[in-house]
């Protein structure tokens, strides 16, 4: 019997940090864990600004996407979140540039603490 989900892996995307899967495709749909600011190359965190943070998780972003068959123009919901709000503006602008048009549905929460005390956490759903 098959379940009906398939596991989505990257060898361009960190090595998930706990007992997940990078992405899980169901039907058409892809469904991308949170991804944080590590670099694959070096296995470091990329902390030199929040704007390079968030680079980083978004190009984390697309290489789980494109092992999935999918990209930015198909994402229809993402989820960030920020350990301060204050870097609402930052992140929103790096964030923004990866949708040039038909920016999918999000929403945007603060958290006392993410993964490996990162600023910023983005998850998404994306079509095939």
């Amino acid at each position: 019997m098959t379940t009906g989900k398939e596991v989505i892996y990257s060898a361009n995307a960190p090595e998930p940090i706990g007992p997940y899967s990078q992405a899980i495709a169901a039907g058409n749909l892809v469904f991308a864990s949170g991804q944080v600011a590590i670099d694959r190359t070096t296995g470091s965190i990329v902390t030199s600004s929040v704007e390079a943070e968030t680079h980083q998780v978004m190009k984390n972003l697309a290489a789980v996407l494109a092992a999935a068959g999918s990209d930015f123009n198909k994402v229809v919901k993402c989820t960030i979140f920020l350990k301060d709000m204050n870097h609402f503006p930052r992140v929103n602008e790096v964030y923004g540039s990866y949708f040039s048009a038909q920016p999918p549905a999000r929403e945007t929460v603060e958290v006392a603490r993410l993964p490996k005390d990162v600023n910023v956490e983005i998850s998404c759903i994306a079509l095939r």
